[in-house]
């Protein structure tokens, strides 16, 4: 149960920004899993996963998911050289824009 549930307008704006602002979707060159991936800077990458992405994804599955066994933090070499290139691309910006 959280202990902290939002409730002002600007406060859930404040959420809603932190978590999603700036997302872009990158599909793995590879397997075809679909992530949504924000670059706050070169050093830092956030990868949201989905249920749908997680089930496509031969290597998180040999793992036991994003998570699994805890091994789950070195994500997916495949997915971070898709990361890599969509950013050398142009289609993911580095960089935060208000803070976030």
């Amino acid at each position: 149960m959280p202990s902290f549930v939002p409730t002002s307008a600007d406060t859930l704006e404040e959420q809603r920004l932190y978590t999603q602002a700036r997302l872009a979707e990158v599909a793995c060159l590879d397997c075809l899993a679909t992530v949504a991936v924000k670059k706050n800077s070169d050093h830092h990458t956030s990868i949201q996963w989905n249920a749908e992405a997680v089930a496509a994804c031969p290597e998180l599955g040999r793992r036991g998911g994003p998570s699994g066994s805890r091994d789950g933090h070195r994500g997916c070499p495949r997915l971070l050289a898709s990361i890599d290139a969509a950013v050398r691309d142009g289609k993911v910006p580095v960089g935060t824009e208000d803070g976030y």
